[in-house]
């Protein structure tokens, strides 16, 4: 595994950053980058469960193990979900089961969000990650920055 890092200064306060990370109906905009009609959705609790999918309802089925609106968000990947069916325990999945995606927003100022996000990801995945974060934080400052 491999610690990929990203970082962004966006000119929008952090709420309004945090709102658009993880609205329903902006997070597939910014997530397009990473594959087309991504879906997450979330009971936004500690230990409870978080989906990242497709329009099938199919990726990674994960859990929030640290939240701190606006400011941090850790979320543990956990296994997939295909077919309508969590896998947890396969060996493909326990390569990389424990996982972590880490998201930090801190306000620089009152109009200023810095944006850094932080993962554990395989070899293969880095070229897709890389293509992801930098298209989607950049799609995401477009957004908070239009009036």
């Amino acid at each position: 595994m491999e610690t990929l890092d990203y970082e962004i200064h966006i000119n929008a306060p952090i709420q309004k950053v945090w709102d658009l990370l993880w609205n329903p109906e902006t997070y597939p905009i910014w997530t397009q980058f990473f594959a087309p009609d991504s879906q997450m959705k979330s009971d936004w609790k500690v230990g409870g469960k978080t989906y990242f999918t497709n329009q099938k309802g199919e990726g990674m089925v994960s859990t929030i193990e640290s939240l701190d609106e606006p400011n941090e968000v850790v979320f543990k990947h956990l296994g997939i979900v295909k077919d309508g069916v969590e896998d947890t325990y396969t060996k493909d999945v326990k390569d990389w089961s424990g996982a972590e995606e880490k998201y930090f927003l801190r306000a620089v100022d009152e109009n200023m969000t810095q944006l850094r996000a932080s993962l554990h990801t395989s070899n293969e995945n880095e070229d897709l990650m890389n293509k992801g974060f930098k298209e989607g934080f950049a799609m995401l400052k477009k957004l908070a920055e239009k009036e």
